[in-house]
């Protein structure tokens, strides 16, 4: 996922115009009343509002603090270029903690002064962009379409998603929407966890971000055209784990001052991590290595003392931890976790327990969710070493026999990701393997268990599901994580799938159905994730198909049965 961003980055860099450029038509102006502010935007075919913000700056006493809403008068404002991105946190740069594996170029360039200048890094970037069909005015009521974007709680930043491409779609099926991207802090800036942060009561601090920024949509969409009642929150990856949590949340209620935030998600690579408290072992180790990197072991308030720390010495703290792009992939230093407030209890709980916002929603994969995140394992060749690399990085205190037992579900690599293609682009010995794991447990099987387990608490709640396959024969990724970015959001190639979510998506921010609202008969009908057989889409390069999610079946029921037991 992070090399995708950073792809997506210096693509946007190297061709983009600046955003000022843009200015084709007269400037338009919206006055809000939450705080009073008087924002003026960018005019063109499709009007854009970047940079706005919806919290006060989280920097000095506010740093790793929940988000503090702006109550205050700002007067006129000019929402006219991209604000900050949050600080960013791509590789570990120590051996060390990559299992020997060294990253440490790529660390170097992606974690540069020169990237954060690029980026324009700074604890100030609680904002968000809003863009809109030209002419919309506050009695339009178009539906909102929310975007959190992903990056493993560890790097990613709004202004790398343009939604002009989706206004303007949304236009030419006759179905217009405004879209808005908020930001979010991310990595030990958002994540930190911890029992000094947990009886600090600061924890989730990204979620709570992202909340934020729906609050303050709730509060003043209506300005700029949109209807606040009729909100879908998207997210990608890290963002759609991200969109689940805001289903979880405050035990599933997702009212903001008597009405719902949003009343339908979409999930794309996301969903239910199965998770140990703020307060863990593993997120106090990662505490206290954070304390030490930057001089705080002694202090007599360790908290207060981070917080204290000038920016570069917080940065460098917070980054001394292993990254995504590591060794230890998916086992991440930084991701939400139950506080007990926000969120209540593991994720899985709360779902078995029926506490989460019952919206209908749409979530899918990729068909080969693993296979960046297995890259840099190469020194793992045996079957005993992939049992060896999960007990120890993921579930130290799972029994042996439990993570054996796992593995032998994928023994042969000719089943393994990417898929069907034989003994084929086994990068080395176990990454087939390993991806086929890493992809089940993270994404694919966590996926059907949500599907499952809404089916039978609310089995009139619509769902639908998919499976992207667009990519496959793609050396080595196959239908890679992170590929639906390309294709799906940005639509880099516009064939047959690109087009087709396109419509099923906009259909369903319309009116909550991806099979009604545009004219087209070019796509087949979705059917509901239902039955036994349990149909999805799966959506080919210049077609699709009706599967059964019954793939895999007997990983799956393994997994299912012990979900409690694989919590990170």
């Amino acid at each position: 996922m992070a090399s995708i961003l950073l792809l997506l980055a210096l693509v946007q860099i190297t061709f983009a115009s600046p955003i000022k450029e843009r200015q084709l038509f007269s400037t338009p102006v919206v006055t809000i009343t939450a705080p009073q502010a008087t924002i003026t935007g960018l005019g063109g075919y499709i009007e854009q509002f970047p940079g706005i913000p919806f919290a006060f700056p989280p920097t000095g006493s506010l740093r790793l603090k929940p988000p503090q809403p702006i109550e205050t008068p700002i007067g006129n404002y000019e929402a006219t270029s991209n604000a900050h991105s949050c600080p960013q946190f791509v590789f570990s740069d120590n051996p060390a903690l990559n299992g020997g594996v060294s990253n440490s170029l790529l660390g170097d360039v992606a974690d540069s002064g020169l990237a954060q200048k690029i980026l324009s890094e700074s604890e100030d970037c609680l904002y968000l962009n809003i863009q809109r069909p030209a002419g919309t005015n506050s009695s339009s009521k178009l539906p909102v379409l929310f975007w959190i974007f992903g990056g493993g709680f560890e790097l990613g930043w709004n202004f790398m998603y343009d939604g002009i491409g989706w206004v303007q779609w949304s236009i030419d099926m006759g179905q217009p929407i405004v879209f808005v991207a908020v930001q979010y802090r991310v990595g030990g800036f958002g994540f930190l966890g911890g029992s000094e942060i947990l009886k600090d009561g600061s924890a989730n601090l990204g979620l709570l971000d992202q909340r934020a920024g729906l609050q303050w949509i709730s509060d003043n969409i209506e300005a700029f055209g949109g209807d606040s009642s009729k909100v879908t929150i998207w997210g990608e990856s890290a963002g759609s784990i991200s969109v689940f949590d805001q289903m979880l949340a405050y035990d599933g209620n997702n009212t903001y001052n008597g009405k719902p935030l949003f009343r339908g998600a979409i999930m794309n690579s996301g969903s239910v991590i199965p998770a140990n408290p703020v307060d863990c072992p593993k997120a106090q180790n990662i505490y206290n290595s954070v304390v030490e990197a930057g001089g705080c072991t002694n202090a007599s308030d360790t908290l207060e003392c981070l917080r204290g720390l000038s920016y570069s010495d917080f940065l460098y703290a917070v980054n001394s931890v292993p990254a995504i792009l590591s060794y230890q992939s998916v086992a991440l230093a930084y991701l939400p976790r139950p506080d007990g407030t926000f969120m209540t209890d593991s994720p899985d709980n709360l779902i078995f327990a029926g506490k989460f916002a019952d919206v209908p929603f749409i979530i899918g994969d990729q068909e080969d969710e693993g296979t960046l995140f297995a890259l840099f394992q190469w020194n793992i060749t045996t079957d005993d070493e992939i049992v060896d690399y999960f007990s120890e990085f993921y579930f130290p205190e799972l029994p042996r026999e439990t993570i054996e037992t796992l593995a032998s579900y994928y023994d042969n690599s000719t089943n393994g990701s990417p898929y069907r293609t034989g003994d084929q682009w086994n990068w080395y010995p176990q990454f087939k393997k390993l991806a086929a794991i890493l992809g089940d447990i993270t994404f694919i099987m966590t996926r059907r268990a949500l599907l499952f387990s809404v089916s039978v608490l609310y089995p009139n709640l619509p769902t639908w599901s998919y499976l992207s396959s667009y990519d496959y024969g793609t050396p080595v990724l196959g239908s890679f994580h992170g590929g639906d970015i390309l294709q799906v959001f940005y639509c880099l190639f516009p064939n047959y799938a690109c087009q087709a979510f396109h419509a099923y998506y906009l259909n369903f921010v319309n009116n909550l159905d991806p099979n009604i609202g545009s004219t087209d008969t070019t796509y087949p009908e979705w059917p509901l994730w239902n039955g036994t057989d349990h149909p999805i889409v799966n959506m080919l390069a210049s077609s699709s198909q009706i599967i059964n999610d019954t793939f895999r079946e007997e990983a799956y029921q393994f997994l299912f049965g012990n979900v409690h037991n694989f919590r990170i």
